[in-house]
């Protein structure tokens, strides 16, 4: 599931570079601001869909009843047909009240992907909740290929026959449903080929009380309302900071609402795209967590959950840490090698901005992993109320920077930073109450950090020492990388911040077993 996130978000990060020129800055700020709205939708709907599946089927399948797990399924089959139907009528209909301009065209697109996504939704959360990933990551993959090959052929041609960026954007919107239309036929593909077991287990289920319809209904709303609350209150900030940014910036400050569009979209497109990636890993590792946490809390309590929650932050901070602090070091050379048809100005601030959210990278995959954390063990209220706190707090604090500061766009990283520290905090601290276990900060955060700082700095300079000699920038940096992650490895092994059981929980991490022992990797 981890390396699926990290391919799909790898795949998203190369269409979307030719995608910005195609677009330009202010299509690309038009498509975010869409594309905000939609999320916040599609959250309100069954986006956490998956997440609710899997908890309350896992319960169900963990004491082996099949036939309530399997009644769960099409109860939710029902309910994200009905809630999702609704949803993509408001999106329509209500396009031109909930953004601003030319962004309500791109809005409209998306509303048959709101209603299609809720079936993917529960495919997903079903394969999750018989801890299968296999599936869910497969379709990840598919989905971004073909919004990839979509979104580019569409925009393109839309940019070509009306000359104008909204449409280039409503030309992306279009490839992003061909994604989920893509992943919902190979989820059924693969719900088909098991139908056979699925039915002979459901079968043979006999010696159960079957769950009344209106119960699994009630359940499913107990379960849902919460992930859901949580989830939007959760990802609700960037939309909220958008609209405040544009209102106050265009409104207040007097900015022209195209360049108020291209300032989000260098934004939106250059730095939020970047710092997105090491951000997969944890999306991955909560969606994967639910189920299984879920299932060993019933079975086993505290102590076995604790366990997995260990390691489950520790596998999420050895990645996104030298990710962030990567990102950082090389901002400049990465955002020059995928933007080059930016002009210098709009690629400074790009680099400012992109760095700016590198400071946030880690503090956000770490209460991610914690929101599924919490949801796993039925304390779901616990981040409806932590990322309310959170989003308040984060609001005003962008409301005065925006008033009283020039920072302008430069306001948005402060508060995304503010925002993800302070969840952070609240999260790691209800789980801490909640669970028996100790999360050991020198081998967690400290060893990983230092060992990510010195890379940080050897990239750094063997870029722009190999740079001096060669100046070819794709070489210097293809090198400079390189080099990164093995001082990354090395200083880990020497540090003690890896082990052989933690190559073991991250995805493909085995196969750099043999050759870490060479250089002292300890079994703990």
């Amino acid at each position: 599931m981890a390396a699926a996130g990290i391919i799909s978000r790898l795949i998203g990060l190369l269409y979307r570079v030719p995608l910005a020129n195609i677009l330009t800055d202010e299509g690309n700020g038009y498509y975010s601001t869409a594309y905000n709205v939609y999320t916040i939708v599609l959250l309100l709907s069954s986006y956490s869909i998956p997440s609710a599946i899997s908890k309350l089927m896992a319960g169900k399948l963990e004491q082996r009843q099949y036939k309530n797990a399997q009644r769960i399924f099409y109860c939710a089959l029902i309910y994200v047909g009905a809630i999702g139907f609704v949803a993509a009528l408001v999106l329509y209909f209500g396009a031109n009240v909930l953004v601003n301009g030319n962004a309500s065209v791109v809005l409209r697109v998306f509303a048959p992907t709101v209603f299609i996504y809720g079936f993917l939704g529960v495919l997903r959360g079903y394969f999750q909740a018989h801890k299968t990933m296999v599936a869910t990551s497969v379709s990840q993959i598919f989905e971004q290929i073909l919004n990839a090959i979509v979104s580019l052929a569409a925009a393109s041609a839309f940019m070509r026959i009306y000359q104008e960026p909204q449409y280039g954007a409503m030309g992306s919107a279009i490839g992003t449903g061909a994604g989920v239309v893509t992943a919902l036929l190979f989820m059924l593909f693969v719900y088909m080929v098991n139908r056979k077991r699925i039915r002979a287990r459901v079968r043979n289920d006999r010696g159960h009380y079957d769950d009344p319809t209106g119960e699994i209904f009630k359940s499913l709303l107990l379960i849902v309302t919460p992930i859901i609350l949580s989830t939007f209150i959760y990802n609700f900030n960037i939309t909220l900071n958008n609209r405040i940014f544009t209102e106050i910036a265009i409104n207040v400050k007097g900015m022209a609402q195209e360049e108020a569009y291209s300032v989000f979209g260098i934004y939106s497109g250059k730095a939020v795209l970047l710092s997105d990636v090491p951000i997969a890993v944890a999306s991955a590792m909560s969606a994967a967590l639910i189920p299984v946490i879920s299932a060993s809390f019933v079975r086993d309590g505290k102590k076995t959950a604790g366990g997995q929650v260990e390691v489950a932050v520790q596998t999420t901070m050895l990645i996104s840490i030298p990710c962030a602090v990567g990102l950082f070091a090389l901002a400049e050379p990465i955002l020059t090698l995928l933007f080059s048809f930016s002009s210098a100005e709009d690629l400074v601030m790009a680099v400012i901005l992109l760095r700016m959210m590198c400071l946030s990278t880690c503090f956000y995959a770490l209460s991610t992993v914690s929101n599924g954390i919490l949801q796993g063990i039925g304390l779901v209220n616990k981040p409806v109320k932590n990322a309310a706190i959170a989003l308040a707090c984060q609001t005003v604090l962008v409301v005065v920077l925006m008033y009283v500061t020039n920072l302008g766009i430069y306001t948005l990283p402060i508060a995304y930073f503010f925002y993800a520290g302070l969840m952070s905090l609240l999260n790691q601290r209800d789980v801490g109450r909640a669970l028996d276990c100790h999360i050991d900060f020198v081998k967690v955060y400290a060893k990983p950090g230092l060992s990510a700082l010195i890379m940080g700095v050897a990239a750094y300079f063997v870029y722009h020492g190999i740079y001096f000699l060669f100046p070819s920038n794709i070489l210097c940096l293809a090198l400079a990388m390189l080099f990164a992650v093995a001082v990354y490895l090395v200083l880990l092994v020497v540090t003690g911040g890896l082990t052989v059981q933690t190559l073991y929980n991250i995805p493909k991490g085995y196969l750099l077993i043999p050759l870490l022992r060479k250089i002292g990797l300890k079994d703990e």
